[in-house]
């Protein structure tokens, strides 16, 4: 780290997606999500965190890798899917690059794209074992990355009322990172930042030091705090809450006038699965012969126009628009902390939350630009320094305390998002497994349980947990997959229910635990007591 910076940049990337793991079917759609965030997104970041150790350049990021996710990549069968997906994937670049030859506008890019394939196969199977957890934990072991954890299935806290599944969602989450990393997590992610007054006990309950709120989260905290985001505040359980800084998340977030909708990168939304010709494509894209992303897209957003008009793609424009970009992004921390260092007694931290499946998925040139960044603020300035939640406790131990108000980083800023007309008829379903689960485990927590009994305990906690997940509710409100939402969300607590009634009844059916058992694996160690 610098010796005397004048402040600091809090980089932190949440990485998650919904636990989908379907062994009942050969190709299942929604596993893609998890495919194409390893090409795009994670194994880019390992290869970029690991190529700035190798070269000298200090850096921290503080990184949540949520539960599900840890789950899906250390999953056997999604690590043999993936390898038939990448390979698949390698397969089609190959044709491309054949097809492409006397096209030398989409030639390079198929050969980058080639390049690009070829590594992430040899990353995942080669460096990594398969295991790219072990990856990241090597990181954190460097001393370069934190890992947070996040909810056991990313529930949204603040609408459960009786703090049943609340308390289960963190004790489940922590249980599970300590036997993932070998130690207790420091901080967490509130899934979707999502904080009601007095959740900050769960957490405290739970040995975590530290949690993320929204810009308003703190700004209308009681009493107003007196450094606004730029420096963290305690609860009164003696957590800490840091706060987003809009200016840095604007930059990178807006959709007007963020980084990634400059014109020069790569267009999301033009895919070869939905361009070429359907015999030529159709072996790539689903077994069921739907259009789907191959990953493989050759134009440039280029402007406000149909993508039909799209532009061809070029990669060194494209890297030049990340370099350019990242200077920006520096030059304004760089200000900040020049006026901020001016009027607070203390050096500021300037917190920059962001999905990390942007970086990489959504904007293809968006870990070029981590990669920028980290290099310019080694080598090219000496008033900013990266640091870590902890890091920026450990330094200034003493904070002021503030009750953060009622908030979430979704649109609008509060609830509205999970709660509406698309998804609130979700809610009177799950308080009631909420409230049957807490039953089941006061019932049996204080008295010797049979193994059958215990194996029906925990699937029935997992299946709570699943159901829980606020990604069902998100992607109702989205109408993107309603139908796959919708199914998930009432297949849970069906599949609750079922065990529930073999726990007070007697009446087990074993072939049916077996086969749910094998379906919903996540937590194989859970604690079902988390529910008492």
């Amino acid at each position: 780290m610098k010796s005397n910076p004048s402040g600091y940049l809090a980089l932190i990337l949440h990485a998650h997606l919904p636990f989908v793991r379907h062994p009942e079917y050969n190709d299942p759609l929604e596993e893609n999500w998890f495919f194409e965030a390893i090409t795009e997104t994670y194994i880019p970041l390992i290869n970029i965190f690991n190529k700035l150790i190798d070269d000298g350049v200090d850096f921290r990021i503080t990184m949540s890798l949520t539960p599900p996710l840890i789950s899906m990549m250390r999953d056997e069968m999604l690590q043999l899917r993936y390898l038939e997906h990448i390979n698949k994937s390698i397969e089609l670049i190959e044709k491309e690059v054949i097809r492409t030859k006397f096209e030398p506008h989409f030639n390079d890019t198929a050969k980058i794209y080639r390049e690009k394939f070829h590594n992430a196969r040899f990353v995942f199977e080669e460096k990594c074992g398969r295991d790219l957890v072990s990856a990241f934990a090597k990181l954190q072991d460097a001393g370069k990355l934190e890992i947070i954890t996040c909810g056991a299935t990313h529930g949204f806290l603040p609408l459960d009322p009786q703090k049943h599944a609340a308390n289960a969602q963190v004790k489940v989450a922590v249980d599970h990172y300590t036997e993932t990393f070998g130690k207790r997590p420091k901080g967490i992610w509130l899934p979707e930042c999502g904080y009601n007054p007095g959740d900050d006990e769960i957490l405290k309950n739970n040995g975590i030091r530290y949690f993320m709120v929204d810009t308003h989260g703190i700004l209308h905290g009681n009493p107003r705090p007196k450094y606004g985001v730029f420096a963290p505040v305690y609860c009164k359980s003696g957590v800490a809450a840091f706060g987003r800084d809009m200016e840095s998340s604007r930059q990178v977030w807006s959709a007007k006038s963020g980084y990634p909708g400059d014109f020069r990168y790569r267009e999301f939304y033009r895919d070869i699965g939905y361009d070429l010709d359907y015999e030529y494509i159709k072996p790539y894209i689903h077994s069921s012969g739907i259009r789907m992303n191959t990953g493989i897209k050759y134009f440039k957003i280029t402007g406000g126009i149909d993508l039909s008009g799209k532009a061809p793609y070029n990669y060194n424009d494209a890297l030049e628009a990340a370099a350019t970009h990242a200077g920006n992004f520096m030059f304004n921390r760089e200000k900040q902390v020049e006026h901020l260092s001016s009027v607070m007694r203390r050096k500021p931290v300037i917190v920059a939350p962001y999905d990390a499946e942007l970086f990489g998925h959504w904007w293809y040139e968006g870990p070029y630009f981590i990669d920028y960044l980290l290099r310019k603020m080694h080598y090219d300035q000496n008033t900013v320094d990266t640091i870590t939640p902890s890091e920026y406790l450990e330094k200034y131990p003493e904070n002021q305390v503030v009750t953060p108000a009622f908030s979430s980083w979704g649109a609008k800023g509060y609830a509205e998002f999970w709660l509406n007309g698309t998804n609130d008829w979700i809610y009177r379903h799950l308080h009631k497994t909420y409230e049957k689960m807490h039953e089941l485990a006061l019932k049996h927590k204080f008295k010797p349980v049979e193994p059958i009994t215990e194996r029906l305990l925990k699937q029935a906690a997992r299946e709570v947990l699943l159901a829980q997940s606020s990604d069902w509710a998100f992607i109702m409100r989205t109408q993107t997959m309603v139908e796959y939402a919708v199914r998930r969300t009432k297949n849970h607590i069906m599949r609750f229910y079922r065990i529930y009634d073999m726990l007070m009844t007697g009446n087990v059916d074993s072939s049916y635990l077996l086969e749910i058992e094998l379906r919903d694996n996540i937590f194989p160690n859970i604690d079902w007591t988390s529910f008492a």
